[in-house]
């Protein structure tokens, strides 16, 4: 739980939940990790497929934590989709913020992880395992145009949230003077 929620909290959750949608669009399907299809998709993805080890420095764990490997955010655009997630320790689960703002990608952050393992020789086995992934789950490589209307929706989104949670804080004001503050 949140120590302190704001407009803006609401507005990424409204942006991961599209981009859930839009993944589900090209994948034909729901895509809930937590439960039936997807939980199962899930499982099979972190055991079979990479053997409960983290994707990006390769150590066993009980306790995997799904990672989008292209970041499910409103900088990214990162579909919720099978071919986009993999098993992620919690050491591994937090990318580097670059100076101009903004996260590595997902082969930046292989590449710091193996180099601050000392295991720069496992980068290329690594990264060919992660694209046949993508391949394997028919990730949709989105062009240009695709991307761009993504992010011209996920921006949208996310002011127009943000605007209706300060909208409705005057509202608020508005009726609490028009009837409370009246009747007192």
């Amino acid at each position: 739980m949140a120590v302190y929620n704001t407009p803006s909290d609401s507005a990424n959750t409204a942006v991961r939940a599209f981009l859930t949608k839009v993944g589900e669009y090209y994948l034909g399907y729901s895509f809930n990790t937590g439960s039936g299809k997807g939980k199962k998709i899930w499982q099979e993805i972190r055991e079979e497929e990479f053997q409960s080890t983290c994707a990006y420095c390769g150590v066993r764990a009980d306790k995997l934590q799904i990672e989008h490997l292209f970041m499910f955010n409103r900088a990214e655009y990162g579909l919720h989709h099978p071919g986009n997630i993999v098993p992620c320790c919690s050491c591994c689960n937090k990318r580097t913020r670059l100076p101009g703002g903004g996260y590595t990608d997902w082969k930046q952050h292989l590449q710091q992880v193996c180099s601050t393992h000392g295991h720069e020789e496992n980068y290329e086995a690594r990264k060919q395992k992660i694209d046949q992934h993508f391949k394997k789950y028919n990730y949709p490589d989105l062009n240009v145009n695709e991307l761009h209307s993504i992010r011209v929706i996920a921006n949208s989104l996310y002011e127009n949230i943000k605007a209706e949670s300060e909208k409705s804080l005057l509202l608020y004001k508005q009726l609490d003077e028009a009837f409370v503050q009246e009747s007192t």
